[in-house]
């Protein structure tokens, strides 16, 4: 018996976290430190290779390989999953307009797939910052694989821009330099991926609520991404589900904190399995897009961050679900929505398909 892939979610976390104090610099200055290699990557990029790599006035670029460790259980890299890359390009844009001293947190975030997303090729998000004010920021990216013309997904998202840091910090002549990580074992995006990925056979004989209870089971195994972040299912019945997910440092954004898009991907997981609860054997379930709106930070405390979604509207082929994440205390974190599309007679894996809502017949 083989087996099981270890929990990397479990490990020491790798990554930094810039210098307080170079607060005292402008948006742009302390993106061109990180250009420059200044400040150390925070550790969502050592788990997934997600990062910025370019800005401009007003522009931003990330990306993200499109790796293994990323699909879920249909074999496909979810619009939560995408949040992550895109949420880097929603804030750097937004930084580059910002004077020293200005902080900044994500409060919306708004995103649709135009088409499915495989474990192939490196993901790019391009962001542009519409507007930057005193209280409000907004931006918009556009994914793409890289080297690619097809639009993968677009978003918008609003950030709160936060009063200024007051007195300035002083920055120091020169700052400490960033710690490399170790190389042996490799960043958990450079290792070979987990299986997980079931097989077309399971989902032309399985309804997706069998799916969910076998896989509740043990019967099946949980998606790739779950060794990754440890993301799991821990409930699932008509209509309903519940996604839980370690609140860890590996999920961490430059400031500390577990990064906006990986709430929206723990929350696009809870809805898109609400979905598969009411889905027939043999009908590929495709989401279509993902709103969230956050209400508080969420700190890395190792405990469990949790959703639970439900359907809202169920028809022939587009489903609305709804989900609310909270933390161990029971305190709501974020409250999405997202909608999906049952597709007959497509492989799960959906192939060359281009989604949009259509028409619910």
């Amino acid at each position: 018996m083989a087996a099981e892939p270890e929990e990397v979610w479990r490990e020491p976390v790798r990554g930094g976290y810039p210098d307080p104090r170079v607060m005292a610099l402008s948006g742009p200055e302390r993106l061109a430190l990180w250009a420059r290699g200044k400040m150390p990557p925070p550790p969502l990029h050592h788990l997934t290779g997600a990062l910025p790599i370019a800005f401009g006035e007003g522009t931003a670029v990330s990306e993200m390989p499109a790796h293994g460790w990323l699909l879920n259980s249909a074999g496909l890299i979810s619009g939560g999953v995408l949040a992550m890359v895109a949420d880097i390009s929603f804030g750097c844009s937004i930084e580059t307009k910002l004077p020293p001293g200005v902080p900044y947190t994500t409060a919306e975030l708004s995103l649709s797939m135009l088409r499915p997303v495989a474990a192939d090729g490196v993901l790019e998000a391009s962001g542009q910052a519409i507007h930057v004010g005193r209280s409000v920021a907004l931006s918009e990216v556009f994914v793409l694989r890289q080297g690619a013309d097809e639009l993968l997904a677009h978003g918008t998202s609003r950030c709160a821009v936060l009063p200024p840091i007051e007195p300035l910090p002083n920055l120091p002549d020169e700052l400490p330099a960033p710690v490399a990580p170790p190389s042996d074992p490799p960043d958990p995006f450079r290792r070979e991926p987990p299986g997980g990925v079931l097989g077309q056979e399971v989902w032309d004989e399985l309804s997706g609520a069998e799916v969910l209870e076998r896989q509740l089971r043990g019967e099946l195994p949980p998606p790739p991404i779950h060794w990754l972040t440890g993301i799991h299912l821990t409930a699932a019945d008509q209509g309903t589900a519940e996604f839980r997910m370690p609140a860890t440092q590996w999920l961490n954004n430059p400031g500390g904190t577990v990064q906006g898009g990986a709430t929206a991907m723990l929350a696009d997981f809870a809805m898109l399995a609400a979905v598969e609860t009411l889905r027939p054997a043999g009908v590929a379930n495709a989401g279509l897009d993902l709103k969230i709106n956050y209400m508080r930070p969420v700190p890395a405390d190792g405990r469990d961050l949790i959703a639970r979604a439900e359907v809202l509207h169920s028809g022939r082929r587009i489903s609305i679900a709804a989900a609310r994440v909270e933390n161990a205390d029971g305190k709501p974190v974020a409250l999405a929505t997202g909608s999906s599309m049952l597709l007959p007679g497509r492989p799960a894996q959906l192939g060359e398909v281009e989604l949009g809502a259509g028409e619910d017949q």
